[in-house]
């Protein structure tokens, strides 16, 4: 849809009245299941979605779904990398439950995901686009540096961070499989979901604005590029963009300092650089909403959008050049915050929820609304309650849901196990064993840019965090237990090579390193 008509339909789309929400039990009562659509975009920036990170790009959709709908300010991937994160979503469970440790190793390709649960109660199921949520089918370069991350050595596995802009001012659709996979879903939903007598649950995974592969880097090259057209630049307010405050690299926590080496962002970088890099992932941002929009605007040209529960969230975010890095694989708010917004019947409307919230509540959400009763061994809690208007359940709700969400890490560019517990006022962060590496505190409300690590200066409140992560996850047998597992894997992988083993792990990501001194490495 040419823009001029897309804006025209936004102002016609906002004019439109949501039904009155109503209360859980009302809405059981009174009206049949409402439909469901999930669109789910990789790496976008949470705080993007609200003030002030809402200031720095232009993405109405994401705002028609604030004023018509419930935002959720403070919402967390459970591991910020691909794979790990969608298995949690789709099974509800959090990472060491599922054990999905990498980006190649998530769920079984059988396991019973929130969509099988409800399309064996009755709804037509569709999805279209990135899932991996069984496995990310990354290169064996990817799966022998997450193997490989606890021996001492430093190697660059990225090619350095660039932007590139294509020659087309014009052009709208960067993103060609994207949109494709948009086109697909609207077709659906033309076609067949508008035939439907039964409710219906759509799918949408986006792979914007996750940054594009750099073939420059040579073989086995990663995805360092920031890649966009005029058309989106133009969404981009570039006064407002922050040039981030970096630590002197003597200063950084060790572990920031291997991801910032391995994702080769250790070199120096002028301002004008950076502030690109970050403009040019804004504009892939606003590319990504305006996909979320197509989705929107189809469901109320079908009169479907009063019908229809639509909720939009991330794998996991971009640090976009914060703390020395690109990618996520950090438990920094860049990387492990993530867009959620709900609307739709029964979801109240122009509502902000500054509750800890995080991917595994997607599960029982998704079947809250369907009216399934919840299976009793799920990680996540239903954001219902928090969304819909004020009701009985309030009081309950609070006793229920925890004051923390849990987030781990367990792949490459990381060189040990990665553990956040975030509550209302803190963000602790610990590793490995909780001994060999320090463990960092931060205060969000006095330091949202998490330069200042007070774990040393309030010994009983990290602590007492400490214990509280103990309690729910026996962290240290966990990143036991990922180091044995990728032992095993790196031995199987060298066996199955052979006689080719040192040609093979010499010409990985990490070649031009390793090949000026591959003794050294091998060894």
């Amino acid at each position: 849809m040419p823009m001029l008509l897309l804006w025209v339909s936004v102002v016609a789309v906002s004019a439109l009245a949501l039904p009155a929400p109503r209360t859980d039990g009302q809405r059981r009562r009174a009206a049949p299941a409402p439909n469901v659509v999930l669109v789910v975009s990789d790496s976008f920036d949470g705080r993007l979605t609200f003030h002030p990170g809402s200031q720095v790009v232009k993405l109405p959709f994401i705002n028609f779904m604030k004023t018509h709908g419930t935002s959720f300010l403070n919402a967390y991937t459970n591991s910020p990398i691909c794979c790990p994160s969608r298995a949690a979503m789709w099974s509800g469970l959090f990472t060491h439950l599922t054990e999905s440790w990498n980006n190649f190793k998530g769920l079984d390709p059988n396991y019973t995901t929130w969509m099988d649960v409800m399309e064996e109660h009755g709804y037509q199921t569709q999805k279209f686009g990135k899932l991996d949520y069984t496995s990310g089918h990354h290169s064996i370069s990817n799966r022998v540096e997450a193997w490989t991350r606890d021996v001492a050595f430093l190697l660059r596995q990225e090619g350095r961070p660039m932007v590139n802009l294509i020659p087309n001012k014009a052009k709208e659709r960067v993103m060609e499989a994207d949109w494709r996979n948009t086109d697909r879903a609207i077709n659906w939903l033309r076609k067949e979901a508008i035939n439907y007598t039964k409710p219906f649950v759509l799918y949408l995974g986006l792979n914007l604005p996750h940054p594009y592969p750099s073939p420059s880097s040579g073989e086995n090259f990663g995805s360092s590029t920031f890649h966009t057209s005029l058309f989106w630049l133009k969404k981009v307010s570039h006064d407002v963009i922050k040039i981030p405050k970096w630590l002197p690299l003597s200063e950084m926590h060790p572990v920031d300092y291997y991801s910032s080496y391995t994702k080769n962002c250790t070199g120096k970088f002028t301002d004008k650089e950076i502030k690109n890099i970050r403009a040019f992932y804004y504009a892939m941002c606003a590319e990504t909403d305006a996909m979320l929009g197509e989705i929107i605007l189809t469901l109320h040209q079908l009169d479907l959008l009063q019908k229809t529960i639509v909720i939009y969230t991330s794998d996991h975010g971009e640090l976009a050049m914060e703390h020395r890095q690109f990618y996520k694989m950090s438990m920094y708010e860049a990387s492990a915050h993530v867009p959620l917004l709900i609307m739709g019947p029964g979801i109240k409307a122009n509502q902000q929820v500054s509750n800890v919230v995080s991917l595994v509540d997607i599960y029982p959400t998704m079947l809250d609304i369907a009216g399934i009763p919840l299976p009793q061994n799920l990680s996540g809690y239903s954001l219902l309650p928090l969304s819909s208007e004020p009701s009985k359940n309030k009081r309950k709700v609070k006793n229920l849901r925890p004051q923390w969400i849990l987030s781990e890490f367990h792949g490459c560019n990381v060189n040990a196990s990665t553990y956040m517990l975030r509550t209302n006022q803190w963000k602790y962060i610990t590793y490995s064993d909780g001994v060999s590496v320090l463990p960092q505190l931060f205060d969000l409300s006095l330091d949202p840019d998490e330069l200042n690590n007070i774990a040393a200066k309030f010994p009983e409140i990290t602590y007492s965090l400490d214990q509280k992560l103990r309690s729910i996850i026996n962290y240290p047998k966990v990143s036991a237990s990922v180091h044995k597992y990728n032992k095993e894997q790196f031995i199987m992988w060298k066996q199955s090579i052979g006689q080719n083993y040192s040609n093979v792990i010499a010409n990985l990501r990490w070649h031009q390193e390793w090949l000026k001194n591959p003794e050294k490495y091998e060894n």
